[in-house]
């Protein structure tokens, strides 16, 4: 059987970046790995933890999404090739390309930690990002690892990376520290707002977040600038590499 499998690169910055794939690599749940000893037994992930003079640090995969952080200074444009097909590979082989995480002893109540975190969207997150057309699902937790999806104004936001990370993630980290990460399944480069406007994002959502910014590590002071210089559609960093593969 011959079936093609499309990965599409999106760089999130010089370090991380989400390779979005057009076939279930995980099928359910979240597995994070943070080295080679942990990839063990996961084909794909030992694959990837293998390419050399990349420093590969952590790798996450979610559904069809494989989320790779690297040290290496090298754009991802150089080294996206191999880490392509180092997926590939491992989706068209028969051997599953990633086993379900084992559960250690004491491990971390995941449904106690949704119900925690499902109330920070409900009462903190959501009614902000509201207010600029956006809303932000929470789809699961996984071993601690928190996992979302944008929707409508946050959806290929050119700030939607800044909205996660400098806010989302911080208030986390402040409301509910038992969170160990968070996985953006989100499809940036489709749905009903791809690549929103600019003009809609000249600041992240997260500017305005809770009764007390203080709470965000490192926030920016909150000020509106007109420029858009700063504005960079993920567009340009994104590119798509199709390759047939047969699947035995």
């Amino acid at each position: 059987m011959t079936e093609e499998i499309r990965i599409t690169a999106e760089p999130i910055d010089n370090q991380r970046c989400k390779f979005v794939v057009s076939v279930p690599v995980l099928a359910g749940g979240v597995r994070r790995f943070t080295g080679a000893d942990e990839a063990k037994g996961s084909p794909l992930a030992e694959a990837i933890f293998s390419l050399p003079g990349l420093g590969v640090t952590e790798l996450i995969v979610s559904g069809n999404i494989v989320t790779v952080v690297k040290q290496s200074p090298v754009p991802w444009q150089a080294v996206g090739k191999s880490i392509g097909g180092a997926i590939r590979s491992a989706v068209a082989s028969d051997m599953a390309p990633v086993t379900a995480a084992p559960k250690p002893p004491g491990a971390v109540n995941d449904d106690a930690l949704y119900e925690q975190v499902a109330k920070v969207f409900d009462e903190e997150v959501n009614p902000m990002v509201a207010r600029h057309g956006g809303r932000v699902e929470l789809i699961d937790v996984q071993d601690a690892v928190v996992m979302l999806r944008m929707g409508g104004g946050c959806q290929g936001c050119g700030m939607a990376d800044v909205t996660l990370r400098q806010g989302i993630e911080g208030m986390l980290a402040q409301l509910v520290p038992a969170v160990r990460g968070i996985v953006d399944i989100t499809d940036h480069t489709s749905g009903a707002n791809p690549y929103f406007q600019a003009s809609r994002c000249r600041r992240p959502v997260w500017a305005g977040l809770s009764r007390c910014p203080s709470r965000i590590p490192n926030a920016p002071p909150r000020r509106r600038s007109s420029s858009r210089s700063g504005i960079r559609s993920r567009r340009s960093l994104a590119w798509t590499m199709i390759r047939r593969s047969s699947r035995r």
